[in-house]
């Protein structure tokens, strides 16, 4: 680790505070010049540091930047074995993490980024992404005894763990629509992407890389046209340090649940925030949509739906839409 990096860790954990810059100095085991050089560089990066005679330096509490020290310091200790990457700008943080997977990788391997150029959704779908409004993040797995029919879980704790993240930094109510999508006053502020390695000669998984972005605040110029009635934000407004505060909020609520995953009861707390049970949906497939009535989510996170024939399904995986304002 830098001297930036040590002085940003300094920083993040009094936000606030003043510290002088023979003090940082004797801390950091740095020169008064090495302590100058590393302010002027976090400033560049949009780091607000104030500079007060007598006083020192300060980074100041409204400040809302991403980093490994403004997230870790809101870990739990469930995370000890999350190794966080933040990154300003990626293609895809999930096809980063499939890279350094192949490459050995260890679970709980963490890649955060600011913005993604080529952001991806489920079915190919692309992920608005821009930078400095939302937190992209892909986590690294290897789960033992999982079966690949059992990694639905995944995607399921981590709907859970988003919704707990979302409701204890804003406040406000999250709702799941199955199986992915987390939204917020009828709009979808959050999309979870889980993508599966197997072993072709046992079968099992070899390891999952689950991907989720979330929408913070509102992007300068709106979003695009062809999402702006369907996409919204967490916050309507800055929040200081709410980027760091979120991304550790899920991964503290995620872990908590993965580390657990045979035992912990998180099925009931999905199904009651599933937002279409007792509705209409359409079932979407390659030959079209087939018209249903969302009845459940059973154990195994399957939503289970009635055709308007009468049959019964429990759909593992797959697409559907709904009207939320029926």
């Amino acid at each position: 680790m830098g001297t930036k990096e040590k002085l940003l860790f300094l920083f993040e954990s009094q936000k606030g505070a003043f510290f002088s810059g023979e003090e940082i100095a004797e801390k950091l085991s740095v020169s008064r010049t090495a302590v100058w050089k590393a302010v002027n560089s976090l400033r560049k990066e949009g780091y607000d540091i104030e500079a007060v005679p007598n006083k020192g330096y300060s980074l100041s509490v409204t400040t809302d930047i991403l980093s490994v020290q403004g997230i870790r310091k809101y870990l739990s200790p469930v995370c000890s074995e999350v190794e966080l990457n933040v990154l300003p700008e990626v293609e895809t943080t999930n096809a980063l993490l499939r890279e350094k997977a192949n490459a050995g990788a260890t679970e709980g391997y963490t890649v955060i980024a600011g913005a993604q150029t080529k952001g991806r959704g489920r079915l190919g779908r692309s992920f608005f992404s821009p930078e400095d409004t939302g937190i992209y993040m892909s986590l690294l797995l290897r789960p033992v005894g999982m079966t690949p029919s059992q990694a639905i879980r995944l995607t399921t704790m981590a709907a859970v763990a988003a919704c707990e993240a979302i409701e204890e930094a804003s406040g406000k109510q999250a709702w799941i629509k199955w199986v992915n999508d987390i939204y917020m006053d009828g709009r979808k502020v959050s999309g979870i992407l889980t993508e599966a390695s197997f072993n072709m000669e046992t079968g099992s998984l070899d390891y999952v890389v689950l991907g989720i972005g979330m929408n913070v605040y509102p992007p300068k110029g709106g979003f695009p046209k062809e999402i702006e009635q369907i996409a919204g934000t967490i916050f309507h407004e800055r929040r200081n340090d709410g980027k760091n505060f979120l991304a550790a909020g899920f991964l503290n609520c995620f872990m908590n649940y993965y580390v657990s995953w045979e035992k912990v009861d998180y099925v009931e707390k999905y199904r009651t925030r599933c937002l279409v049970t007792g509705k209409e949906i359409t079932v979407v497939s390659a030959g079209g949509g087939k018209r249903a009535v969302a009845l459940d989510v059973d154990e195994e996170c399957r939503l289970v739906v009635r055709y308007t024939d009468g049959q019964t399904e429990h759909l593992s995986s797959g697409e559907i839409s709904i009207s939320l304002n029926k």
